[in-house]
């Protein structure tokens, strides 16, 4: 398991009863996670430094209290990287900290190409990747169907002084954006996609990852360079194995493509204590 354990914003405080407390920057969140199964006390009760507290509904989705007085939004750095952070509707905050993996992997191998690098993200959400690998020096072309994502993800941009970085914003359908992509005969250097394993596209296009994942990265090879840098798939979709996404990319870039294809699961560590808390997967392929 690969750990983002080089935060300074960020902290994992602790875990019980299927809630996870964290500090992002100077405000505390308790949220909940379905991953944390074991007690280790009511988190509400051991700690009084808590901002919010966002409850699930039986109902489906939920609502955050606030505890104490809470931003409407507010910064946190990852190294050079700055990220706008807001309490969201079902518990999100805009930003997956264990990414910083990934961003880590993607900021090395774009510095040390020694060539110029287009990066394609899809299922860009609000643009973790996308700052990463701007502040790298690749060119951007960042694609999620939410428009308000993709605002989001220009806030970020801006907030780490990017903004005349070169990137291009598109809210469509990922699978059909590709496939337009194709049509035209662009090439990208390097790939990461963040697919939901449920989702609708902009004009109401429907989203499998089980039935549309493998047919979305056979497309990609398409508009793949000759010589990739590297191609990443992420993924929290509980019951699929991380060797799941590993046999997409060999039967897939595996085929056209010399390099290393693996995979492995992403965890945070838990302060003050030798737990981990799993975060989900990656899979990924990389250039020898």
């Amino acid at each position: 398991m690969k750990l983002a354990d080089k935060w300074k914003d960020y902290e994992l405080l602790d875990c019980s009863n299927g809630e996870k407390l964290e500090r992002w920057g100077n405000v505390v969140l308790l949220r909940p996670d379905p991953q944390v199964i074991w007690n280790n006390g009511t988190l509400r009760n051991k700690y009084n430094n808590i901002n919010s507290h966002y409850h699930r509904s039986n109902k489906g989705g939920g609502a955050w209290e606030n505890l104490r007085k809470t931003p409407e939004a507010w910064k946190i750095n990852y190294g050079d990287l700055i990220f706008n952070i807001k309490q969201m509707g079902f518990k999100h905050t805009g930003l997956f900290p264990e990414q910083a993996v990934n961003w880590d992997f993607m900021m090395n191998k774009i510095k040390n190409a020694n060539r110029e690098v287009k990066v394609l993200n899809l299922f860009a959400y609000t643009g973790g990747a996308s700052v990463a690998c701007l502040k790298a020096g690749a060119s951007v072309v960042h694609v999620d169907s939410s428009r308000g994502m993709v605002d989001w993800a220009k806030e970020n941009v801006k907030s780490s002084g990017m903004e005349d970085r070169p990137i291009r914003y598109i809210v469509d359908d990922v699978v059909k954006f590709v496939k337009r992509e194709i049509r035209r005969g662009n090439k990208y250097d390097a790939i990461v996609m963040d697919p939901p394993s449920y989702g609708r596209g902009s004009n109401g296009e429907v989203w499998d990852i089980e039935k549309n994942l493998f047919e979305l990265v056979e497309l990609c090879v398409d508009i793949l360079v000759d010589e990739p840098l590297f191609f990443i798939i992420n993924s929290y979709s509980t019951g699929l194995s991380k060797d799941i996404f590993t046999n997409v990319l060999k039967l897939t870039l595996g085929k056209k493509y010399k390099g290393n294809i693996y995979s492995d699961e992403i965890g945070i560590p838990i302060k003050d204590s030798d737990l981990v808390l799993p975060c989900g997967m990656y899979a990924r392929y990389e250039n020898e």
